[in-house]
């Protein structure tokens, strides 16, 4: 008797961002299955599976969102119910990877926490990890397993593009963005800046821009980052920008954080436009005037077809999805 055996993918998600979840489906074509999660009286989390995943390919979908540390631990339990359902391949899809700025010791005494969250999924049973924009490419090398790095950046360049200024100059934030933004202008023909940014010692959310080194007076400038968290780097940024002559200065960000003060300094702030995605939950009423949100869901829906098809994820964006 000659068996033939059927792959079958299985798609879940977490309560983090549903409406991404929902819209990923959508693009694959397949209906999210029934995690059916809930809470105990003392806020532990409980998940069941509504369906038998034996032998299934089960991706479970889940951006680390506030609250942070509930997102990352109820990715866990999805994960650890999926192994010991008997699923033949897990792979945690992670639009935003938590803990993720934590990617090395900056001073004495201090954990690696990117390196600890890439434990607790392999050990929960998380065979493979996708992730869209890491703050660090090196991320990729703390996890034992395939890590496949996906980028908004087609996104980003389609939408300057759109803009239709030719007269472009990308900027990188800070030093340690200065090959993203390079990247960025070699897609959109446009020139490059970068600034120089100083952070107190012993500050986390605290940045204090210097100076810019580039071709900036008269020009549209365009910053570019992995993140906006509370929006210090950003707004101090295109201040100097503007102070060195810049006709208008717009952000852009894969992911929206978007931590308190961040709305009221970016409405306050003389950047004219703010480009995120949709990594990160934005709800209408945090949706600012001069924010606009572009949605990565087919981009994660493509990448986890690869995955499944065994085809190439690189292909997707042209080879230019490694950092």
């Amino acid at each position: 008797m000659e068996l033939v055996s059927k792959k079958r993918l299985e798609l879940y998600a977490g309560r983090s961002h549903p409406a991404l979840a929902e819209e990923i489906a959508t693009h694959l074509g397949v209906a999210l299955g029934q995690p059916n999660l809930r809470e105990f009286a003392n806020g532990e989390i409980h998940c069941r599976f509504g369906e038998s995943i034996r032998g299934t390919d089960v991706f479970v979908i889940q951006t680390h969102c506030g609250p942070v540390n509930s997102s990352i631990m109820e990715l866990l339990i999805m994960i650890d119910a999926a192994k010991r359902a008997s699923a033949h391949r897990i792979t945690a899809v992670c639009p935003y990877y938590g803990y993720s700025r934590q990617d090395r010791k900056a001073s004495g005494r201090e954990p690696i926490t990117a390196k600890l969250v890439a434990d607790m999924l392999a050990v929960a049973g998380a065979d493979r990890v996708v992730s869209v924009d890491l703050h660090s490419g090196q991320i990729q090398g703390f996890f034992d397993g395939p890590v496949d790095h996906l980028t908004a950046m087609p996104l980003l360049a389609d939408r300057l593009r759109a803009s239709g200024d030719a007269d472009l100059v990308v900027v990188a934030p800070d030093a340690g963005r200065v090959k993203v933004a390079e990247r960025l202008a070699q897609q959109v023909g446009a020139d490059l800046a970068v600034v120089r940014k100083l952070r107190p010692k012993g500050s986390a959310n605290q940045v204090e821009a210097m100076d810019v080194v580039g071709p900036v007076t008269g020009r549209h400038c365009v910053l570019i980052d992995d993140m906006i968290d509370t929006a210090g780097t950003i707004c101090a940024a295109a201040d100097l920008l503007m102070d060195r002559g810049a006709d208008e200065v717009w952000a852009m960000a894969t992911h929206g954080v978007l931590s308190d003060p961040a709305l009221d300094r970016l409405k306050a702030s003389t950047l004219s436009r703010v480009v995120i995605t949709n990594t990160l939950p934005v709800p209408e009423e945090r949706r600012i005037d001069k924010l606009e949100v572009l949605s990565v869901a087919k981009i994660v829906a493509d990448a986890i077809d690869a995955v499944f098809e065994d085809t190439s994820v690189s292909e997707i964006f042209g080879g230019d999805n490694q950092s």
